[in-house]
């Protein structure tokens, strides 16, 4: 069964049946995958159709740095998700996909998935699972068909044998590819920053970053809080789409790019765009959907004196009549002194997930 077919089933409970009977052909002696212990994350959701292997980790790892996804063989997913940018495609402000043409939106990065309801700037899928098809299928970023991709990956041994340890004996198809990258990006987590150090009560922030801290959740200050909890929420967003006052505009109709909007069809969707996580703001720099800010400081100026009131402005960008909430340039650095302490460093430099094919021979 492709991934054409799953999509077409009516019942969400469908989906997860025939993805449990895939797997009920995975062969036995395979090494569950121990997660860390994520403090002050929510519970994780895990799959319930599919167990989380080392193998099937290191398959996705794989795939993931390879350029066999593509048609041409000339981009991986790697290619605009990189890890020393916590694999976001920084410092670009679009990535370039087929015959080098400009993606529209910039690259949001890749870490803490698993908590993830939706994905993309509009959250057009739903589920890892689901969207890992859709860049390796968009005819302009890797423009592979899911049955090219499978032939190709039926006819190279090293790729057959390891989807045979995984899975049993039988052919590689689409959901096998989406299943051992799945488990891969959701290996992707982040928590050894500063910040998580701070909060498990193992460093201390500087007098300025805590500054920053209080700032950050002043409802009167900067008031940050509302979409991007960081007091008691590690995740740094609440995981919802949101419209924050980029654009003067007065009618939905003059919206340049509908968000959220365009997926749901909703009037009061349009200019909304999914809340990223605060952490790793160091590494993904530009900012926004369209890349518009080069830096934190042009951020931290835009909420303080840049926000635009427009139709479908967030209800809770409570100070957008007076354009912003009028942070001194002092109380700006401090929170950007706060915001750096929620970059992992460990996470851009850990093996575990780099380029396994400078250590592998392939044939």
């Amino acid at each position: 069964m492709n991934s054409t077919k799953i999509k077409q089933l009516s019942k969400p409970g469908l989906k997860l049946i025939v993805l449990s009977l895939l797997f009920l052909g995975a062969k036995s002696g395979l090494s569950p995958h121990a997660f860390p212990e994520m403090k002050f994350f929510p519970e994780m959701p895990l799959p319930i159709h599919y167990t989380i292997t080392e193998e099937g980790i290191s398959l996705g790892r794989q795939l993931f740095y390879d350029p066999i996804l593509s048609s041409d063989s000339t981009l991986s997913c790697s290619s605009c998700h990189q890890q020393k940018y916590a694999f976001s495609d920084a410092p670009n402000k679009f990535s370039k996909g087929k015959n080098s043409v400009f993606m529209t939106r910039n690259t949001l990065p890749l870490f803490n998935l698993a908590w993830y309801p939706s994905f993309f700037w509009d959250g057009k899928a739903t589920g890892i699972e689901n969207q890992v098809f859709h860049p390796i299928t968009a005819s302009d970023e890797m423009n592979m068909h899911t049955e090219d991709l499978c032939s190709r990956l039926n006819e190279n041994k090293y790729y057959k044998s390891l989807f045979q340890e995984i899975f049993g004996a039988g052919e590689i198809d689409s959901e096998k590819v989406s299943i051992v990258l799945s488990q891969f990006l959701r290996s992707l987590l982040s928590n050894q920053s500063k910040y998580d150090r701070v909060i498990a009560g193992k460093d201390h922030f500087t007098e300025n970053e805590i500054k920053g801290f209080v700032l950050v959740n002043d409802q009167t200050k900067g008031d940050c809080l509302h979409c991007h909890p960081t007091d008691g929420d590690a995740l740094g967003t609440t995981l919802t789409f949101s419209n924050n006052g980029l654009d003067s505009v007065v009618d939905v109709q003059f919206y340049p790019d509908k968000g959220r909007g365009g997926i749901s069809e909703k009037k009061e969707d349009i200019g909304k765009f999914k809340i990223p996580s605060l952490r790793n703001l160091l590494f993904t720099a530009p900012y926004m959907h369209d890349g518009r800010f080069k830096t934190l400081e042009e951020v931290l100026e835009f909420y303080s004196s840049g926000v635009k009131n427009c139709v479908n402005l967030d209800s809770k960008m409570q100070f957008a009549n007076k354009h912003g909430a009028n942070l001194s340039k002092e109380e700006q650095q401090s929170i950007i002194a706060f915001l750096k302490t929620l970059s992992d460093s460990v996470f851009i430099s850990d093996k575990n997930f780099s380029n396994p094919f400078k250590k592998l021979s392939r044939n």
